[in-house]
């Protein structure tokens, strides 16, 4: 069931990028191709709270408010960014870590509250590795 939900996230994020302009290879179901999605599964004894998940989709409830205004900006972003890629040719470089740091949050939102492989709670920042 985790490798499941696994594969379903990576194929999410491929699609996810091709629909925000960030790649232009069609998604595969089988390839990993340019978007590079880790998820490390836990040592569920040792790692996880057993009691948690029943509460984590609540703490996840401020990150899905500040997410939803944040994927608003994002959609403007790309639309703006489709007419810059058509009359330049390029993705302006802040429009393209904006977009990215929202699927960045997004999927440590989802991995913390709904793929269940990490308590750590998940922080209000676009930056990476955080």
């Amino acid at each position: 069931m985790v490798r499941l939900a696994r594969e379903l996230t990576r194929f999410g994020v491929r699609v996810g990028a091709y629909v925000a302009l960030l790649t232009d290879r069609y998604p595969s179901t089988v390839e990993e191709q340019a978007v590079h999605l880790e998820v490390d599964y836990p040592d569920v004894d040792r790692d996880l709270n057993r009691w948690l998940p029943l509460v984590k989709w609540l703490l996840a409830i401020p990150h899905y408010i500040v997410l939803f205004f944040l994927m608003i900006g994002a959609a403007i972003a790309i639309v703006i960014a489709w007419f810059a890629i058509l009359i330049t040719g390029r993705y302006p470089q802040p429009l393209f870590n904006y977009v990215v740091g929202v699927g960045r949050w997004s999927l440590r939102v989802s991995a913390y509250a709904f793929l269940l492989v990490t308590d750590r709670y998940p922080p209000f920042s676009l930056k990476e590795g955080q």
